[in-house]
């Protein structure tokens, strides 16, 4: 198995130390673990896209403005 190192801020050592029971390698490798399948998962959906980067750009776009006004709704 392959050792990787990872540097957290004092503050977030200060709290992982408070919970000393968790293994905290175990939940790094989860955590990792997880987000290279949603990675894997993104990469396949969009495998065979046809969108530019300007396309994906203006789609952002819309759909921050859309949430924008969604949550000014709202208020």
């Amino acid at each position: 198995m392959a050792t990787v190192t990872l540097a957290v801020s004092d503050e977030l050592k200060h709290e992982m130390d408070r919970f000393s029971v968790i293994n905290w390698s175990a939940v790094a490798r989860e955590a990792i673990a997880e987000k290279i399948n949603a990675l894997k998962l993104l990469e396949s959906i969009t495998m065979d896209s046809k969108l530019t980067e300007k396309d994906i750009e203006e789609l952002g776009t819309k759909i921050k403005e859309g949430i924008a006004r969604a949550h000014a709704k709202r208020a």
